[in-house]
């Protein structure tokens, strides 16, 4: 007997009342269906899980938004070309030619649905009421731009027109344009071991928080330093430094891709962000912070062949490297606090040093199975007034530490399970009153669908810490299940 179309019928089934029970999903993403139009392909040769990306698509993100080797045979929209090649040789008689992507623009949309835990009375009167459930909660409408301009010319631009709704104000997220190669080329350095980034643009972390496959923030990325700036809290100090890692930074960067992109490093100088209490510009202090990136990885497939190949086809698809790679980072800076006496009248400015520092690997097996995970120390100089109130003196340092670790598996190439945990350890937050115990653990099982290429349906449960409850000796649990849709095109 042929049981083929009863396990085909079983699988329909099961597909749909998994897209019944999940509704949709929205991630944070930023794909460029832009690449897919001028080369004619489809989402997956770049991505497994976009916006994560794939062997390939690192090697295409590495050598300057193009294919890694015979660009020129694969495009199917040619560039305008701003000139003829005969103008290289009369330089710097003539203008060097260049070349115009032909509508390098992509959109994306995502919406959620939202189920929260209901809040006790205590949180409602001091946070504000949250409804329990959203039907349909709009995120994002962003506008992508991006390409290759010309050999060693890149450019990236997103901004979201609209965010959270009817009309609500977006913000420019990356804009930047990218050298590869191009002070390395009179260096004599190999390809793309040497290239600058300039503009405003996510620094170069472990991983990514602007493209990244999960509906909420890492929670050691969102991660700030602050105590009583008064002196009077729990904690005794100054320190209100807002640097997050989550947020966009201004300035230069240099970095390359080495052996392949196995190694891959870069530093950066940044104005930094140091907005007074959200009140002064970013460029509010003159002097500048540095971070620095460095990963080094392994490539563990067993076949030579295989190795060498750049990206590796497999019956069903892509066959991606098995590899492992591991990371160090730091950012220093200095948080510069009561500029012209806003704090304290008639005392001087308060410049405080910081750093974040910290490690990560990320190891996947082939296509099917993904695991990675961060830890991160962070150190705040901290001032208190003097007993007279004339000056300041070194108080206690606010420190905190946490991470993440995440999990993700492919039961089929549409269909994708994710679990990840978050941690972070801060005494000064539970001195703060923001958590019960000094560490906050946070949970969040997952699952994403394809339906299309270009459209994921994603869900995410995410168990939250213990916060406590004003009024009385109670603790919550701000959980909460996410499910929406993203589609770009």
């Amino acid at each position: 007997m042929d049981h083929e179309p009863q396990r085909t019928l079983a699988t329909r089934l099961l597909v749909l009342s998994i897209l019944i029970a999940m509704q949709a999903a929205a991630p944070d993403a930023k794909a460029i269906p832009a690449f897919a139009r001028k080369y004619h392909t489809a989402c997956p040769t770049c991505h497994n899980n976009w916006p994560e990306l794939n062997d390939f698509g690192l090697a295409f993100k590495e050598n300057g938004f193009k294919f890694p080797t015979d660009d020129e045979d694969f495009v199917k929209e040619p560039p305008l070309m701003l000139g003829a090649p005969a103008q290289k040789e009369a330089f710097p008689h003539s203008i060097w030619p260049g070349e115009l992507p032909i509508l390098p623009i992509a959109f994306r949309y995502s919406g959620y649905f939202n189920y929260n835990r209901p809040q006790p009375p205590g949180l409602i009167a001091q946070n504000g009421y949250v409804p329990a459930t959203d039907l349909f909660e709009p995120n994002t409408f962003t506008i992508i731009a991006a390409s290759s301009l010309g050999p060693s010319l890149e450019f990236w631009i997103d901004d979201d027109l609209a965010t959270g709704g009817s009309g609500a104000d977006g913000g420019l997220g990356d804009a930047y344009l990218k050298a590869n190669n191009f002070v390395g080329y009179y260096l004599h350095v190999p390809k793309n071991d040497l290239n600058v980034r300039y503009g405003q643009f996510e620094i170069d972390l472990p991983f990514t928080q602007a493209r990244t496959i999960n509906l909420t923030d890492y929670a050691i990325y969102d991660e700030t330093a602050y105590v009583n700036p008064t002196g009077k809290g729990p904690l005794a100090g100054t320190t209100a430094n807002p640097f997050t890692f989550s947020s966009p930074q201004r300035g230069i960067e240099f970095g390359g891709y080495p052996h392949h992109g196995y190694t891959w490093w870069s530093v950066a100088v940044l104005d930094g962000e140091n907005s007074l209490y959200g009140t002064a510009p970013l460029s509010a202090r003159n002097s500048k912070d540095v971070y620095v990136n460095f990963w080094q990885g392994w490539n563990l497939e067993r076949n030579p062949a295989i190795r060498k190949m750049i990206q590796a086809a497999g019956p069903t698809g892509i066959h991606d490297h098995t590899w492992i790679k591991f990371n160090a980072f730091g950012y220093f800076g200095r948080n510069d606090l009561n500029q012209g006496g806003t704090l304290y009248a008639g005392l001087p400015t308060i410049r405080e040093p910081f750093y974040r520092a910290g490690g990560a690997f990320d190891y996947r097996f082939r296509g099917n199975f993904e695991l990675w995970g961060l830890m991160e120390h962070a150190h705040d100089s901290n001032e208190a007034l003097n007993p007279t109130g004339t000056g300041f003196v070194s108080a206690t340092p606010v420190t905190f530490s946490g991470g993440f670790l995440e999990a993700e598996y492919w039961f089929y190439p549409w269909l994708i399970g994710l679990m990840r945990y978050d941690g972070v350890n801060s005494p000064t937050d539970r001195l703060n009153g923001i958590s019960r115990y000094d560490t906050r653990n946070i949970y969040s099982p997952g699952l994403q669908i394809f339906v299309r290429p270009n459209i994921k349906l994603e869900s995410q449960y995410s168990f939250g810490y213990q916060q406590p409850v004003p009024g009385g000796n109670r603790f919550y649990r701000d959980n909460k299940f996410i499910s929406g849709i993203d589609f770009a095109f």
